[in-house]
């Protein structure tokens, strides 16, 4: 048996592992590259070997950094099924054409613009592309035993960091790997906690966080000062935020500072075209969340949905304070590439980031407090608030990762320490081998391990 770490090395996104034993291939997660452009090429570049040559791919969760490449290698031959949860699969046929529609509409506006390096400049890969993937999803319970082979076989475990992300627990040839995809919060307001974890021989585990703790603030008491300090001064908050999981955890604290009469009476804008549908997913999986119908019901009902292109500019021409919520959340692309330019420039409006920027990305730029940035090749003056609340993500930080590992009943031989930019990673190792005393390793972009 042997792994290749073909993304999610030095970096958040890119999440493909290469798992090969008994003549069979079996990628887990399938996930786009984001952030500086040196990552965004490898999108670009053919994968080690062919598509055609891989037997299965078994997503941990729907976010794009996971699953966004399946619409290419699909495009390039792969035939086999792509294992989910439900909720995943559910979330994936509203994220992958998504995705291919925004990265259309984003090459027909740099075209339009003039402002590509590449003439014409090409989508990735389109809607129709990514369309073509949805009937290749294989639905598996949690804790359902899948057999991939004689003697081989896994199982999805909940790991609580959104609607239907699990950890993948692979047994083979006498041993077994446990792939931790995106760990969860133990607290989260929305979500389950995670599932204890089990006994595996080798572990691959997420690094967003490693080497920082949340903030003990609160997000409510955070987002209402931002609220009521912008409009006050009469301004907007624009929000990027991922329509999936983040995006549902704002709406859950304004519903809350709302009924609290906290906050003002503002018009809340959700502005993503597939926010509406991920929200009535929610709503559905009652086992894997916190809040009871009445709860996600409100949810629903606090904000307007902006589904058109001119609706959502009209947004920007509004002189009224309101608050913007729009994808995506590293403001690498979509629609609230438009309102930032929009707001951006304006003293008396805040721009509130709530998750984890990569970095080289429009987010952690303005975060890094850059006086001017360049959006769809315009330069955009930064006079507005940037803020951030940090405390809203939906990933462990290294306190909550450690107690998680505490509860392994087997110590992994080798943890692969993966998920993160090099500092985070490197951070993290320190931290198992420390103060667990277990053996882990950062693992290198197309590294190749037997185990």
């Amino acid at each position: 048996m042997q792994i290749s770490f073909w993304g999610a090395t030095g970096t958040v996104t890119g999440s493909k592992y290469l798992l090969e034993f008994q003549n069979k291939k079996i990628l887990i997660d399938c996930g786009l590259f984001q952030g500086e452009r040196t990552l965004r090429e490898r999108n670009w570049a053919p994968l080690p070997i062919s598509p055609t040559a891989i037997d299965a791919v078994i997503l941990t969760h729907a976010h794009l950094d996971h699953s966004g490449y399946l619409p290419l290698l699909v495009k390039q031959g792969f035939k086999g099924p792509i294992y989910a949860t439900p909720g995943t699969q559910q979330l994936c046929r509203i994220l992958l054409p998504d995705s291919g529609h925004i990265q259309e509409e984003d090459a027909f506006f740099a075209n339009k613009h003039g402002f590509s390096r590449h003439h014409p400049a090409l989508p990735l890969y389109t809607l129709e592309d990514a369309e073509k993937v949805i009937p290749q999803f294989v639905s598996i319970p949690y804790d359902e035993v899948k057999e991939l082979a004689p003697g081989c076989h896994f199982r999805l475990i909940r790991s609580a960091h959104i609607l239907g992300s699990s950890f993948v627990h692979m047994q083979t040839e006498g041993r077994s790997i446990l792939f931790s995809g995106d760990l969860g919060r133990q607290q989260d307001p929305i979500m389950q906690t995670p599932a204890l974890p089990i006994a595996a021989d080798y572990l691959v585990l997420e690094s967003t966080y490693g080497d920082r703790l949340h903030p003990a603030t609160s997000p409510e008491d955070q987002l209402a000062e931002v609220i009521n300090t912008t409009a006050a001064r009469g301004g907007t908050v624009v929000i990027p935020a991922f329509a999936v999981g983040r995006t549902q955890s704002i709406l859950y604290y304004i519903s809350q500072l709302q009924q609290k009469r906290r906050i003002p009476q503002l018009p809340i804008y959700l502005d993503s075209p597939m926010a509406e549908s991920v929200t009535d997913i929610y709503a559905q999986y009652l086992h894997e969340r916190c809040l009871d119908q009445k709860t996600c019901i409100h949810l629903k009902n606090i904000c307007t949905y902006v589904t058109s292109v001119e609706d959502s500019q009209r947004l920007d021409q509004s002189p009224y304070p309101a608050v913007i919520i729009s994808a995506s959340g590293m403001a690498t692309g979509g629609r609230v590439l438009h309102h930032l330019k929009a707001f951006a420039g304006g003293e008396r409006n805040t721009i509130l980031f709530a998750g984890y920027q990569a970095r080289e990305t429009l987010g952690e730029r303005l975060i890094s407090g850059a006086k001017e940035v360049k959006i769809h090749g315009q330069t955009v003056k930064v006079r507005a608030e940037v803020k951030t609340i940090s405390n809203l993500s939906a990933h462990a930080d290294a306190g909550e990762t450690l107690s998680w590992l505490r509860h392994f009943k087997k110590i992994p031989q080798t943890t692969f320490i993966t998920h993160g930019e090099p500092g985070p990673a490197e951070a993290l190792k320190q931290k198992i081998t420390q103060e667990l005393g277990w053996h882990s390793v950062v693992p290198q972009y197309l590294e190749t391990v037997k185990l």
